[in-house]
């Protein structure tokens, strides 16, 4: 059975990145890449009838005209998407990997990757997009939606590409961060580097078996592993490790203990994600 990475690419600056990240997991994985443009779907230009106000042959003739146009629009679009993704694929190459397939579809990224979902086995995207500003705080829009909606592992970049070393796992215990740590234990993505696996909670000797237990899993594995129980705020101690320790890669669920949390207060992999600069595997 084959293994597929699809990594989403919209022309912005940080269109290398992901392709760099996302070359460097097909690797990892021994998988094929697969580069996917979803290209906006350009609004059709109307023209306002105001009835005696022009006649009826002018009138056509403009929305012949601006038909005329839209098409062109539309084709252009359709061009710029090629272009874009010969590009991404002369630079994945050019840095000694395998040439990827590409894909350009017209639509929402959402709709787009729904119809993938049962054909990749790990998303790359940027965490900002092509008509995001430059705020480093400020998450892209189409981060949260994807995290809602894709059932897949996905890999949030940012900065620079630099070749994972050493991966932190935020772990508090719960189902979903469990999972985390069976993922990274079992998955080739990160075979050989070293591992952090990271709670922060008050001391307790359930806290720490619970720690113990998967860090025992990850060496069982085949990780160097490293375990550290913090107290104190969540997202400040994840933060201030991952900078003191010089971690290249985090890696947290999509959602820890109570859901009710995360509609309602935003999660703390929503918080970590907004302050993080360095790429995130978010995990459901």
């Amino acid at each position: 059975m084959s293994i597929n990475v699809l990594a989403g690419i919209d022309g912005s600056k940080y269109t290398a990145c992901v392709s760099d990240y996302a070359a460097w997991a097909a690797q990892q994985l021994s998988a094929s890449l697969v580069l996917l443009n979803v290209r906006h779907k350009p609004e059709p230009t109307l023209l306002y009838n105001m009835g005696a106000a022009t006649s009826l042959s002018a009138q056509d003739k403009i929305h012949a005209e601006l038909a005329d146009l839209d098409k062109k629009r539309a084709e252009l679009v359709r061009t710029q998407s090629q272009v874009l993704l010969e590009q991404a694929s002369a630079h994945i190459t050019q840095a000694g990997y395998p040439a990827p397939r590409t894909i350009s579809r017209e639509g929402r990224l959402t709709d787009v990757l729904a119809q993938y979902d049962d054909y990749a086995d790990l998303v790359v995207l940027g965490r900002r997009g092509n008509n995001e500003d430059d705020n480093p705080e400020r998450l892209g829009s189409h981060v949260e939606q994807v995290i809602r909606t894709t059932d897949k592992p996905l890999l949030l970049t940012d900065g620079d590409f630099r070749p994972p070393q050493r991966v932190m796992i935020a772990f508090d215990g719960s189902d979903t961060t469990r999972k985390c740590v069976d993922y990274i234990a079992k998955s080739p993505l990160f075979k050989g580097l070293e591992c952090h696996l990271v709670m922060v909670a008050g001391p307790s000797e359930e806290k720490q078996l619970q720690l113990e237990a998967a860090r025992q899993l990850l060496e069982d594995n085949g990780h160097q592993a490293t375990a550290a129980l913090l107290q104190g705020e969540v997202k400040k101690n994840l933060l201030a490790y991952q900078e003191k320790q010089n971690m290249d890669v985090m890696v947290m669920g999509a959602y820890g203990h109570s859901r009710i949390r995360l509609w309602l207060l935003g999660s703390i992999t929503n918080l970590i994600l907004q302050e993080s600069h360095k790429p995130m595997l978010i995990l459901r």
